[in-house]
């Protein structure tokens, strides 16, 4: 097969692939009347985190051959089975997809050193900034909701009462955004991370403007403050540990950074483990 003829090839499967895709199947919102069916090019471009005019030829056959990571973001923006995703690889490269590599279990000393400092609320995140595991403080201080699975760009992003509690949500939030696009680079294909960019970018006006400036953070200490209703006003520390065999689990750590604070939280934990020793306690009614 000749380069033309595989590049229309190539256009005539993406075009069919966008078309039998509606919106909302996408997770995308349904606005107006459409001419025709499915997605549009710019939707899968935003889905894909690719360039439209990028997008654009490469339907029209006019674009060299694709990377890997960037055909596996397609078939994710396009929802591909496995099949699909084969077949795309094989007529835009010539070649099966790479093999795609689970994400790695925390290691249990990292699991360890968040169960042994109860009086510091931690947790522990992943690459797509999922939380895997936190303590009985990162609940008391963060709320019930606070679980594994939770994702902490999401809640920082779209969540209006995280927004109202971060009294530096700006500056958080827009760290948050640099950490997601460091991350972007080091897992490009990653499906998961991609469905959430895709989806910070269509629910958060301030991710779509700062995602486009390209910023980029690492940033692994600070301080911010964040507004309890128990507890006050409170200035804590963030120290954010790599582990050292899998720069893909962090372990986050908050500190007290005055007196104040350091007297708050001491109280808001003695009051949240006598709450969850009452609730242990409680008779069953018969």
């Amino acid at each position: 097969m000749d380069t033309t003829t595989s590049g229309q090839e190539l256009g005539a499967f993406l075009r069919a692939m966008r078309e039998r895709l509606t919106p909302e199947q996408a997770g995308l919102p349904a606005v107006g009347r459409r001419r025709t069916p499915g997605l549009r090019r710019q939707e899968v471009a935003q889905l894909a985190a690719v360039s439209i005019d990028w997008y654009i030829r490469l339907e029209q056959g006019r674009v060299g051959t694709p990377g890997a990571a960037i055909l596996d973001a397609l078939a994710e923006a396009l929802h591909l089975t496995g099949t699909e995703r084969a077949h795309l690889h094989l007529i835009a490269r010539g070649a099966t997809p790479p093999a795609r590599t689970p994400v790695a279990a925390p290691p249990a000393s990292l699991l360890a050193i968040l169960d042994g400092m109860p009086a510091l609320p931690a947790y522990l995140t992943d690459f797509r900034l999922d939380v895997l595991a936190r303590n009985t403080a990162a609940v008391a201080l963060f709320g019930p909701g606070f679980d594994s699975g939770t994702n902490t760009a999401r809640l920082t992003l779209l969540d209006p009462g995280i927004r109202a509690s971060q009294l530096d949500w700006a500056r958080i939030a827009r760290e948050t955004v640099g950490i997601l696009r460091r991350n972007q680079a080091r897992h490009p294909a990653d499906p998961g991370l991609r469905a959430l960019i895709a989806e910070l970018h269509t629910d958060s006006p301030e991710f779509a403007d700062w995602w486009d400036d390209h910023t980029v953070q690492d940033r692994s200490h600070g301080t911010k403050r964040i507004r309890h209703p128990e507890a006050g006003d409170l200035t804590v520390a963030y120290d954010s540990l790599t582990s050292p065999n899998d720069p893909d689990h962090t372990l986050t750590i908050l500190t007290p950074a005055d007196p104040a604070t350091t007297a708050a939280l001491r109280t808001l934990l003695t009051a949240h483990a006598n709450r969850l020793a009452t609730t242990r306690l409680r008779p069953v009614a018969g």
